[in-house]
């Protein structure tokens, strides 16, 4: 890793209007480590990647240079774009960036899905400097007929991505970097890129993505005064990471919202739960103790996490209960605590929750876990212990984005009203997979009447119209699928959505649902519209969402887990109830589901499970791979895997030896194809395909089939 090397002040080179405002407008004596580092190769126009746990002056660090640049080089336009994955983040972000950028005359503005048609006729005029969007509202300017793209985008210099790696772990990620390689093209030189992130495992491998189709041609460096990512460390631990947490076991939701609603009285409180339905539960449990409660999920609608987002900012003695929605930079004002329901999926993750504590010069970084069932309290316990060794998982994009190409040619497609048959390659620059190799899927386009061709041009055909076609091919914007919902209104107030199934599943009583913390009963359902009507009531509400991809667990957590389940207690305080669980689980699991010098199978009565700890995808794989020795009819589990009832040991003993050599794809279900998104556009076996691919995981496979294995052969 680079950092900016000794030298003059660095505070010398930012323009002076700007260090006037640093020191006399924001009263800063002087900037931080990562602030300063970050001048002298942002004003150099180096691509760069700046890393610091949350809330640790990301964004200045990177307007500050920009804006300095600005000045100095004269760039005129919209040259700048501030991109991020949430538009609650940008809602959070454009009032401060506006600020900087007036301190030269400069203004920001802001883009996305719920800015008025007016306010967005105004930027398309009158050009603002900054322009803070999305990567989807970003292409729906490119294909739009309302925008001239040359005079809109064609002066951008330098973008900055916000919570880069919340992009690059996803498709999402893909469609940003197709994006920009076409937004280069369009404004017909190289465009600085810049990407802020907490601590990920890969920091140079994320830099060397975010630079997209030529990497050694571009500049770049990973700024990072202070950190030691694992990917430069050079095989050296890096130091436990700093943080008061404590795990403790509470064995229910009721349970858990006792004690919150009994500790830090006083205090703001952030409480993190992994699903929307226990956000709700949560919600209203505390409220039905006389909690002040705000809820932030993504099911809420806009005023109603407007409403949220603003009253915690400025409230004190209250609780905030959210899924991830809130675990990216938005500012949650002065908060004290945050507390975990169960766990989440990775240390990264909990890096986040944990950033946005510890802000205040008197306060530390904290955490409290609350688990309300034996399992999550073993994964938090795993999490926690890959924590304390400082491991962080390495952000890597999902593999064969193919129903990102086929989206990608059709928006080009959009946006240029015609592309050459041998041309469309370099809008993109070279770069993989929207480059030639995707050659046999445009055909298939073609073929299919997604594309028309005409004379060496082709054009938007009427299959593309008649599937992504709906309001002015918005549908060709979102890189994601989300399962239909209702939305409920109390009069001509939208609350948010909900299941379907909650209006249609049968239930005795009044239909009741639970929604922003209440309780709702249905008064009449609009199926057309897809709306529900509600009113008030004092409780009895059922939530309920689909749920989304199951990806389970890593390979690196689950091993943690089973490190845990051998004996190893986290580096962090455990509660006597937490102890006391831990030590029940040891008893009761581990003589039946760890070994220590490899994994198990164990034959009884019930099943013959092969209890490897090797994750979700792992396990799949190994599935795939036995073939007919494997139990058919089984949804492999994180932690093991069922064999045939009647598999001999003979023939378990030939296949263990056969196995590292055999690894093959995951049988994907084809319903799931359904929710790949575009894969109407793809033939349905590289649909298929696509999704086998995403749910291997070869590595962890292949070290489990390579460990020595423990039989106990029951009946």
């Amino acid at each position: 890793m680079q950092d900016q090397p000794p030298g003059p002040d660095p505070l010398e080179r930012l323009d002076p209007v700007v260090l006037h405002h640093i020191v006399n407008t924001l009263g800063w004596p002087d900037l931080r480590p990562l602030q300063k580092a970050a001048v002298g190769p942002l004003m150099d126009g180096e691509d760069a990647i700046l890393l610091a746990p949350t809330a640790g002056g990301k964004t200045e660090a990177a307007t500050f240079p920009v804006l300095s640049a600005m000045r100095e080089q004269h760039w005129t336009g919209t040259s700048v774009l501030y991109l991020a994955p949430l538009k609650a983040l940008l809602n959070n972000l454009v009032h401060r960036v506006d600020t900087y950028a007036q301190w030269l005359g400069r203004r920001a503005a802001l883009w996305h899905g719920d800015t008025q048609e007016s306010v967005r006729r105004r930027i398309r005029t009158e050009s603002p400097d900054f322009l803070l969007t999305t990567p989807e509202s970003l292409e729906a300017m490119l294909i739009s007929v309302k925008t001239d793209h040359t005079h809109m985008l064609g002066r951008v210099r330098a973008v900055i991505v916000d919570e880069v790696h919340a992009f690059a772990g996803d498709d999402r990620g893909w469609h940003l970097l197709a994006v920009l390689e076409r937004l280069e093209r369009l404004a017909g030189h190289r465009i600085q890129r810049i990407g802020l992130s907490a601590t990920v495992g890969n920091p140079g491998a994320l830099l060397t993505w975010l630079q997209g189709a030529r990497p050694a041609d571009r500049p770049g460096r990973v700024v990072a005064p202070g950190i030691t990512p694992p990917d430069t460390a050079g095989g050296t631990p890096p130091p436990r990471p700093a943080g008061d947490v404590e795990l403790d076991y509470v064995g229910s939701l009721a349970n858990a919202a006792k004690v919150i609603s009994a500790l830090h009285r006083g205090e703001k409180r952030l409480v993190f739960c992994d699903s929307r339905k226990q956000v709700e539960e949560l919600g209203a449990a505390l409220r039905a103790r006389d909690v002040t409660v705000f809820l932030s999920h993504a099911s809420l609608s806009t005023d109603e996490r407007a409403r949220s987002e603003q009253a915690f900012a400025e409230a004190r003695d209250c609780v905030i209960v959210s899924t991830s929605t809130l675990e990216l930079g938005i500012d949650v004002g002065d908060l004290d605590r945050v507390i975990q329901i169960d766990s989440p999926s990775s240390v990264a993750s909990f890096l986040q929750r944990i950033g946005r504590t510890g802000r205040r010069t008197d306060t530390s970084r904290n955490c409290l876990f609350l688990a309300t069932r034996p399992e999550s309290l073993l994964q938090a316990a795993g999490l926690l212990t890959l924590w304390a060794r400082g491991w962080v998982e390495p952000v890597t994009p999902p593999p064969s984005p193919r129903h990102l190409v086929a989206q990608q040619l059709l928006a080009l497609t959009l946006q240029e009203h015609r592309i050459g048959d041998r041309l469309w390659p370099d809008r993109w620059n070279g770069l993989a997979p929207f480059d030639r190799s995707a050659t046999p899927l445009l055909k298939h386009l073609i073929d299919e009447g997604f594309l028309d061709s005409d004379d060496g041009m082709l054009f938007i055909g009427s299959e593309a119209e008649k599937h992504f076609g709906r309001r002015h091919f918005m549908e060709l914007t979102a890189s994601f699928t989300a399962p239909p919902e209702f939305a409920v209104l109390a009069g001509r107030t939208e609350i948010g959505t909900t299941d379907p199934t909650v209006l249609t599943e049968e239930r005795p009583g009044p239909r009741r649902l639970l929604l922003a913390g209440r309780s709702w009963q249905v008064t009449f359902i609009d199926w057309a519209r897809r709306r529900a009507f509600v009113e008030p009531v004092e409780d009895g509400g059922v939530a309920k969402w689909q749920a989304g991809e199951a990806r389970g667990l890593s390979f690196s957590l689950t091993r943690s887990m089973r490190d845990v389940l051998l004996g190893t207690d986290p580096d962090v305080r455990l509660t006597r109830r937490a102890t006391a669980a831990l030590a029940e689980l040891r008893t009761d699991r581990a003589p039946h589901e760890v070994h220590p010098a490899g994994t198990l199978v164990i034959r009884d009565a019930d099943a013959t499970r092969w209890w490897t700890w090797a994750g979700y995808r792992a396990n799949a794989t190994l599935a795939a791979s036995l073939g007919n020795l494997a139990d058919p009819v089984q949804r492999p589990s994180d932690t093991h895997l069922r064999l045939r009832q009647d598999l001999s040991p003979a023939d378990w003993k030939s296949a263990r030896t056969a196995l590292p050599d055999s690894l093959t794809l995951p049988a994907v279900d084809p319903r799931a194809v359904r929710g790949l998104k575009f894969s109407a556009a793809l033939p349905p076996r590289v649909a298929t395909a696509t999704l086998a691919e995403r749910l291997a995981d070869f590595d962890g496979a292949l070290t489990t089939a390579r460990e020595p294995v423990r039989l106990e052969w029951g009946m």
